[in-house]
């Protein structure tokens, strides 16, 4: 109940005024069945962005810290991250990664929509980066299709050391599902996906992880 509401009563409306977001290909979002979507990531909104204009409810990743804070302002944050459809999930430890894994499977296994951004950090400068292998993982583990997604204009309207966006138009392309059914090579898969999603985006392509950022004071949660 918390989800639609978020959705298209508190806070989807104010991000459509203020973001407007210009989406193509919207029908490549199968309407039923399990789903992964693979966005670039360019800015913290990016988790904001891509629920707003997809119809089905889409779950992702959030820090385990945003559901533990202690006081009314700690369950306050718990509340918003459950309600637009973040996972907790502790990324501190040694079996962060399978944490993860295993999260993002049980949402598929129920026929939902996962999201992820394969580089696992926002962009430092624009370009796009090489990306994990953990999208691969989740698709060969589950057999759901990947829908490539390219963002663009979020870093405009929340660049580094911005907490608040400021309003501004939003680019989303989604792309064909992607099926990687009898396959098994893992970095393959992956680096198919980031080819995917480049050609959405026409960011330039580096061969390397992107380097994590380090946040300045009132800049949004790392991702």
């Amino acid at each position: 109940m918390i989800y639609p509401l978020m959705k298209h009563v508190v806070l989807g409306p104010a991000l459509r005024v203020a973001f407007r977001p210009d989406v193509r290909g919207g029908e490549h979002v199968p309407r039923t069945g399990p789903v992964i979507l693979a966005a670039n990531h360019l800015a913290f909104c990016d988790s904001f962005v891509l629920p707003l204009v997809v119809r089905r409810q889409v779950f992702f990743l959030g820090k385990h810290e945003y559901f533990t804070r202690p006081g009314p302002a700690g369950r306050a944050m718990a509340a918003f991250f459950r309600g637009v459809g973040a996972i907790a999930v502790d990324r501190s430890g040694g079996a962060a990664a399978q944490a993860a894994l295993d999260a993002g499977a049980g949402v598929l296994d129920a026929g939902g929509v996962f999201a992820l951004h394969p580089e696992g950090t926002r962009s430092p400068d624009g370009r796009l980066y090489r990306g994990h292998t953990g999208v691969a993982r989740l698709a060969l583990r589950t057999g759901a299709p990947v829908v490539p997604v390219a963002l663009a204009g979020t870093d405009r309207v929340q660049p580094p050391g911005r907490a608040i966006p400021r309003p501004g138009r939003v680019g989303v392309r989604i792309g064909a599902p992607l099926d990687f059914a009898g396959r098994a090579d893992a970095r393959e898969v992956t680096d198919e996906i980031m080819r995917a999603i480049r050609e959405l985006s026409g960011q330039e392509y580096v061969d390397s992880y992107a380097p994590r950022v380090i946040r300045s004071r009132g800049d949004g949660p790392s991702r």
